[in-house]
């Protein structure tokens, strides 16, 4: 009889072992219905065939995996389950006893199911097995009951040996319930762990990408690390702006290398004695200082465990900074030019009477003078006139008048000033060469704010050549823009001066204002022009005037 238990009791957990492998296979819940259908039914059936007979009454495990597949497999499972029972089971009834407690049986069965299993489904794994245990034991007690009363009506004498027998299969059976629960949500709790982790490791991929992206777009360098030092992010700005030793490439063969080993010996020790100090926990941020030709703004911090506090790595930002000076450099300029303004426009009424009281005795000298000193007097006077009007420009500068604009020919603009720009170098024992294009669309100018930077560019020019040099003015028209280009031939320009070239009140002459050059910008500018300047030291210097054809087509549209 144990032999026959035993056997029953391995086929019972069949559908169990099934099922694991199944469930193992990332299938997860999907057709778990039909699954636990079949799996019952083969077990169920196999466990009636290898039943043990006693006194007429069939004594199996068959009500296991009916139970399990029911439970697991849902209402679908149980009425599947339940025409296969009645099918096999009611040719092997002997009388009408037994089918009366089969009937009463299976109504019952099905009953407790049809309440038990929804319950049972959105229950825990361990509210689970006291569930099943419960379940079993009413099934197991029905069974038992029956038995005995089936015994009494056959009139069969119920000994100690089928009292330990009963005993014996109640026990296996609740252990066999048991079992199979335990070993069915001991796979789906690994299951549910597995996808866990595997959501929480795509999540962690996921952030960490997301980290690595932000850190590589931004326009910060960034370097992280671990608590023993070694880099966990990186990106290529960083590389750049803490110059990095090169043999180790890129981003990637950065990444798990020591913070120690990256950075050059022979310099920035600074970072290294930062990201020291950060890994002992200290907060440090360094001012702005300049690193060739940048400036940069360094910070470094520990970073912190948020459940225990504790320090699990350190972090290295460095911001360049170098076009927020380059900006307040250029406020300041402009603010240099509004004080330029606010002056003209405090002195000009001192300025102008005093100029026009000079023009006055200018013109009456020139009417007392002979006719071939005319020339001579007009020259005087419209210098008087260009001073008087550079106190205009300034003016203008400061209260950013709105200025008219005419179309014109810069071709005729510099015919105009031919007379006067060939008079100064004339004076100057210099030569004035002409390189005109002869295409020249026109644009849109203002004649005398024109004039005042061609007359500006040229006397820089002459100024800074001895005699015999040679000044060339030149028109160009390509590419959709309009290239005016004054060069010398002096001593030149030095390279580290360059940049300061259109600063206010920079100058490179003994006794220049450093003003000329500011004005000639920002009249290019208010043409939707730009100045580019070119020098080499002892050959000489060219500027280069560009006004956009095409900007102003758009402007004037607008």
């Amino acid at each position: 009889m144990l032999k026959e238990l035993l056997l029953q009791f391995i086929i019972s957990l069949l559908p169990v072992f099934a099922y694991q492998i199944w469930y193992d296979k990332d299938r997860g819940n999907k057709d778990i219905s039909v699954i636990m259908t079949l799996l019952g039914g083969s077990a169920m059936a196999l466990c009636m065939i290898t039943s043990r007979s006693l006194h007429g009454y069939d004594l199996d495990l068959r009500l296991i995996p009916y139970t399990i597949a029911s439970l697991y497999g849902g209402l679908p499972a149980l009425i599947a389950l339940t025409v296969a029972y009645v099918t096999i089971r009611i040719p092997m009834l002997d009388n009408w006893q037994e089918a009366v407690i089969f009937g009463v049986f299976i109504i019952c069965f099905i009953l407790l199911m049809v309440v038990a299993i929804r319950p049972f489904q959105r229950s825990s794994a361990l509210r689970k097995k006291r569930l099943g245990l419960i379940l079993m034991g009413i099934i197991c007690a029905y069974y038992s009951i029956s038995l005995i009363v089936y015994f009494s009506l056959q009139q069969v004498h119920l000994n100690a040996m089928f009292l330990l027998l009963l005993a014996i299969s109640i026990i296996v059976t609740l252990s066999a319930m048991w079992l199979s629960l335990y070993m069915i949500e001991s796979v789906r709790e690994k299951k549910l762990l597995y996808e866990e982790v595997t959501r929480v490791s795509a999540n962690y991929r996921n952030e960490v990408e997301k980290l690595q992206q932000f850190i590589g777009e931004t326009s910060f360098a960034v370097l992280l690390l671990d608590r023993e030092g070694s880099i966990t992010h990186i990106n290529e700005l960083a590389i750049k702006l803490f110059r990095l030793k090169p043999e180790y490439g890129g981003v990637k063969s950065m990444l798990g290398q020591s913070y120690r080993d990256i950075f050059p010996q022979e310099s920035e020790t600074v970072c290294r004695e930062l990201l020291h100090s950060a890994l002992n926990g200290k907060r440090e941020m360094l001012q702005p200082y300049m690193e060739g030709d940048k400036m940069l703004l360094k910070t470094v911090f520990a970073i912190r465990s948020s459940v225990d506090d504790q320090i699990v790595g350190a972090a290295l930002i460095a911001h360049d900074v170098t076009e927020l000076n380059q900006l307040r450099d250029e406020v300041g300029r402009m603010e240099r030019l509004s004080l330029v303004g606010q002056m003209a426009a405090s002195i000009t009424h001192e300025i102008r009477n005093p100029m026009a009281v000079i023009r006055g005795f200018v013109q009456l000298i020139q009417e007392r003078s002979e006719s071939a000193q005319h020339d001579y007097f007009r020259i005087v006077m419209e210098e008087l006139d260009r001073v008087n009007m550079i106190i205009s420009d300034f003016l203008s500068l400061a209260q950013n008048r709105a200025l008219t604009m005419e179309m014109g020919s810069l071709n005729d603009i510099i015919a105009d000033m031919r007379p006067l720009l060939e008079a100064d170098a004339n004076l100057r024992g210099q030569t004035l060469l002409l390189e005109l294009c002869e295409e020249m669309p026109p644009i849109m100018v203002n004649d005398r704010e024109i004039k005042q930077l061609l007359l500006n560019l040229a006397r820089n020019g002459m100024e800074a050549m001895d005699e015999k040099g040679i000044l060339t003015i030149a028109t160009v028209f390509e590419g959709g823009a309009i290239e005016l280009r004054i060069a010398d031939v002096g001593v030149g320009i030095p390279q580290e001066k360059m940049n300061k070239l259109f600063e206010p009140f920079f100058t490179t002459k003994t006794r220049g204002t450093g003003l000329g050059l500011p004005l000639c910008l920002s009249i290019a500018e208010r043409h939707n022009g730009r100045i580019d300047a070119y020098s080499t030291e002892g050959e000489g210097t060219t500027f280069v005037v560009t006004f956009n054809v095409h900007m102003q087509e758009v402007r004037l549209a607008t």
